[in-house]
């Protein structure tokens, strides 16, 4: 069963670090572009950064742009968000994808890992 496994969550100062991973099984990564998305509590989920097949082009939401990095080893089968210069607002579950921005199309989606920035 093509499934998706996030990693990496947890709680962090504002201003510091964080690293997520994504592992698929049952399914090819390297045949989807991926995404991040993340939710707030009482706020919808929002697509926040995107990667090509090859990994040769991204996307991010002008939110996170400069402080969030995505990248993606299609041979460990596995995505990675790198998080830098967390602020409180960045606080939310995160979910990765295997698509971009249109939801309603995405065939596999992770559980969710939580991130929590606070101090």
């Amino acid at each position: 069963q093509p499934q998706l496994v996030e990693s990496g969550g947890g709680l962090v100062q504002p201003g510091g670090s964080l690293r997520l991973s994504c592992a698929a099984s049952g399914f090819t990564l390297a045949h989807h572009a991926m995404g991040w998305f993340r939710q707030a509590p009482g706020k919808e989920r929002e697509g926040i950064s995107c990667i090509s097949i090859s990994g040769n082009i991204t996307h991010y939401v002008e939110s996170v742009k400069g402080r969030f990095t995505i990248s993606r080893d299609n041979v460990k089968n596995t995505v990675y968000l790198q998080m830098n210069s967390l602020k409180p607002d960045d606080t939310a579950i995160y979910y990765c994808a295997a698509g971009c921005w249109r939801v309603e199309v995405i065939p596999y989606w992770g559980q969710g890992t939580q991130v929590t920035v606070s101090s």
